[in-house]
Formats: structure tokens, sequence, C-alpha cells
């Protein structure tokens, strides 16, 4: 075999190389793009209350400095505490209409709890992201929190209650109007972080934090525990109410049904579809 054609068949030999490693790629880039990239989140709802809220805030935006209002519900008969002046101040009924700092951590005071007399539960509420409404309307849509009578009981029964306030995404929302007092909520299961599924869902504006610890504020610092009680807004009771329409349920409408229950059954979550970007086309001469 002549030198020539040794180096001939050498060629070929590395064109045949790089052509199957180029398929091999192909191959391997057709079938990464046919899959959903891993979403590694950063934060979930078991770290410190205000690590979530910070780490938002470092983004920059319009968060920073921005008093997002938020509308607090108790059962009838349960009383509210807010901190004023390092101090809880005189317990009120609800629902507390509050303009809240997003970042900062509220400790809240909850007494008058049905058939427990005498105990006290001292929540915690992170607001963690804001809505947009129109300028001069931000009253007219605070985040809804409620506590329920369930939660309460179970907080008392030495439970850590953790519920994280999503906006809802508009393609996945039940097409229902409701109202405020009556939150809709779902129990996470045990390996799951609310905090993601609530990101998976919509938008997480504000982790509500639950536990049946009682602090001895005269061994701990009263400014730690109140997490420094940063300034709250405090709103009219009907400052800018608006009406929420209720539509009538339809007799056999198995969604009717489905309304009438405050506690919402998981359903599969489809897929969004992503729209493709519209290309104008170019005008043949």
């Amino acid at each position: 075999m002549t030198a020539h054609r040794r180096a001939k068949l050498i060629r070929e030999a590395i064109c045949l190389l790089c052509s199957l490693l180029a398929l091999v790629l192909g191959l391997a880039i057709a079938e990464s793009r046919g899959q959903s990239p891993p979403i590694h989140y950063f934060h979930g709802a078991d770290l410190p209350p205000g690590t979530v809220g910070q780490g938002m805030l470092q983004r920059g935006g319009p968060l920073p400095g921005y008093v997002q209002p938020v509308e607090l519900h108790v059962p009838d008969g349960v009383r509210i505490s807010i901190p004023q002046g390092g101090l809880f101040g005189p317990p009120e009924k609800g629902p507390l209409k509050l303009g809240m700092l997003i970042g900062q951590v509220y400790r809240l005071k909850i007494t008058n709890i049905p058939q427990q007399p005498g105990l006290e539960l001292f929540p915690t509420i992170e607001v963690v992201n804001r809505l947009y409404p129109p300028a001069g309307k931000e009253a007219e849509f605070p985040v809804p929190i409620v506590f329920t009578i369930e939660e309460l009981n179970l907080a008392l029964e030495n439970h850590y209650i953790t519920r994280v306030i999503y906006l809802e995404n508009p393609k996945l929302a039940f097409p229902q109007a409701e109202r405020p007092s009556d939150q809709r909520y779902f129990e996470v299961k045990r390996h799951e972080d609310p905090l993601q599924v609530a990101d998976r869902l919509g938008r997480p504006m504000a982790i509500m934090r639950m536990g049946s610890r009682i602090p001895d504020l005269q061994r701990v610092n009263g400014d730690h525990f109140l997490y420094g009680a940063p300034d709250v807004r405090r709103y009219a009771p009907n400052s800018n109410k608006k009406r929420v329409p209720q539509s009538a349920p339809v007799n056999g409408d198995p969604a009717a049904a489905v309304m009438q229950k405050q506690h919402y059954p998981r359903v599969h979550l489809q897929p969004i579809l992503q729209a493709t970007p519209y290309q104008p086309r170019q005008m043949r001469r």
C-alpha cells in the first residue's frame, strides 16, 4: 500500500468518526430539548422568617420600600393584637387591613380562641412579593390571609403550621369569584415544600408561620421576638372596598358543588402551553 493510499484511508476514517460524533451529539441535543430543564430552588418555606423576603429584595426592582396591603381574617370571636411601640396593642376583631413592608417579618398575637380559654398564639407574617394594582387603588387589592379554626387548634396541639399565600396563575385559576374570607387551600405532601408548590401554581405573596411555643418576654429580648416591630400602615375597614360578584350555583353542575367546600381537592396540573412569538414575513417583490 502506497503512502498516498494510506493517507486517503485515514482521512476517510476521520470523516466517518466525525459524522458519528455529530449524529450522537444531535440526538443528545434533541432529547434534552424535549425535556423541561430542572428547577433548582434556592429558598424554601422551612428557612427562618425573613430569609425569603430579604432574598427577594436583593433582586431590586419595585419591591424595596413598597407597602403591600394585607387583610387578616380570623374566626368569629377571635382577637388579633398588632405590635405598637415594642409591645402588643389592644386586641381587635377581624378583618384587619394593614400595610406591610416586603421583606419584613410581623409578629401577631391571637387570643380569645373558641373553647381554648387563656391560650395564645404568636404567628408571623412575611410578605415576599407585591401586587400591581392601578395607582391610588392599592387598598382595593389586599393579600388575604385567613386563620382557620382548624389551624388554630392544630397549633395549640403542638403542630407547626406553614401557609404560603400565592397569586394564582390565570391559566390555572378556578373560574369562579370568591370572597376573601373564604380562602381556598390544600395540604401539600410530606416530601413537598409549600413554597415551591406555590411557585409552580402561581406567584408566592406571603408566608404565614404559626406554632405553639409561648415566649418568656422576661428572658427573651422583646425587640428580637417582634423582629424589630416594623412599621404597620393601617387602613380603614371599608376603605376602597370593592364588590365581589357572586354567581348563583347551577343545579347539577359538579363545579358548583365543589365551590361549596372551602377545602379544594388537589388536581393534576396540566403543563402551560408556551405561545410562539409572532414573526413577520417578508413580502416577495
